[in-house]
């Protein structure tokens, strides 16, 4: 059988095209009636209606389209999780796309997503806000993230990497460690940069020596950069990694050369990924709650898209990062009942981070 149109469904109930679209589409004004004859009708001849047709009489596609750096890792896996939950809830669809880090790339996949979506999120580090203003022509609502400060005005999320690298360097500090290294990010990447900035910041305010390898975000790249750390003639005694994909790899280098965690090096990275929690010792790291940063952005987004608008939305929304402080920057004591030994081995004091 061929599927039902929408004459097909004005024929059954005897009224016009224009009275099925007013009913589906819950515009204009019908007669309850109406309203009923032509829900009869649908439910009779299963009628279902082109998505692509009431996209052009309502100029909704009820899609949201969400550009990210990489498809790859658990960040942008929890991210897309929470934002999924979202669009689900309000009725949408998510068309995701990668923009591989790249800019043309990014400005090729905005380009792709004109007319299909009712608005976008797009993830940028490795473009400020205003070079982007330019690849974001149209009325499309668009929603930034963590592309750094919103200079261009546009509605925007950024988490606070500065102040989240400031309280990591600080934590291992305060634990006794001397010789702090930093597995930094892509060169060019804002969050990195912030990132190494933080540590940079925190290091001269102790008046520590500091000591930076390269990485990438990924495991084999810290993995990389905890080997050669070991080769160091002065080795470190600690090491925070600008996300928690290095530091796992790290982790992993350090043990493969017989050293102990975090007794003979302490660790901490970024994100609170799951992994974090999972690998022994589990990894103190700066929580971000990734997955709810998705969902409120999505929520963000569809306020942005509704009818009851505010263009005034400019805001640069701040997510302070949470310290989670776990077993590979403290060797925690096992209870004994004497007055002030800890037990727990999880804290998660708030981080008051600068707001941009």
């Amino acid at each position: 059988m061929k599927p039902a149109t929408i004459r097909d469904v004005a024929q059954r109930a005897d009224v016009s095209v224009a009275s099925v679209s007013r009913v589906l589409n819950g515009a204009g004004p019908v007669t309850e009636a109406t309203r009923q004859r032509v829900l009869a009708a649908v439910e009779a001849l299963q009628y279902v209606p082109h998505s692509g047709a009431r996209s052009l009489s309502t100029s909704k596609t009820n899609a949201v389209g969400v550009i990210l750096p990489d498809l790859y890792g658990e960040f942008f896996s929890e991210l897309i999780r929470g934002m999924d939950v979202a669009a689900r809830a309000l009725g949408y669809h998510l068309i995701v796309s990668s923009s591989h880090d790249d800019a043309d790339e990014a400005s090729a996949a905005l380009r792709s997503m004109r007319g299909r979506v009712d608005g976008l999120i797009v993830l940028s580090p490795h473009l400020g806000a205003a070079n982007l203003a330019s690849g974001l022509a149209g009325r499309t609502p668009v929603l930034l993230m963590n592309g750094g400060a919103a200079t261009d005005g546009r509605p925007s999320v950024v988490v606070d990497n500065h102040g989240g690298a400031v309280a990591a360097v600080e934590h291992l500090i305060a634990s006794g460690r001397q010789r702090i290294a930093h597995i930094a990010g892509p060169a060019g990447n804002l969050e990195a940069e912030a990132r190494l900035a933080g540590y940079l910041e925190a290091m001269a305010a102790a008046g520590l020596p500091t000591m930076v390898v390269d990485g990438s975000f990924t495991k084999a790249s810290g993995q990389e950069a905890g080997e050669a750390l070991v080769r160091r003639a002065d080795r470190p005694d600690a090491v925070f990694a600008a996300n928690d994909n290095m530091a796992v790899g790290a982790l992993l280098a350090f043990q493969d050369a017989g050293l102990r965690v975090p007794e003979d090096v302490a660790m901490v990275g970024f994100d609170d990924i799951p992994l974090a929690g999972l690998v022994r010792p589990a990894l103190t790291t700066l929580k971000i709650n990734i997955a709810e940063t998705g969902r409120n952005a999505l929520e963000r987004l569809v306020r942005l898209i509704g009818p009851a608008t505010d263009s005034a939305d400019t805001a640069c929304e701040v997510v302070h990062p949470e310290l989670v402080v776990r077993g590979s920057s403290i060797a925690f004591p096992i209870a004994t009942g004497a007055a002030g030994v800890a037990s727990d081995n999880k804290q998660t004091p708030s981080l008051e981070g600068e707001k941009l």
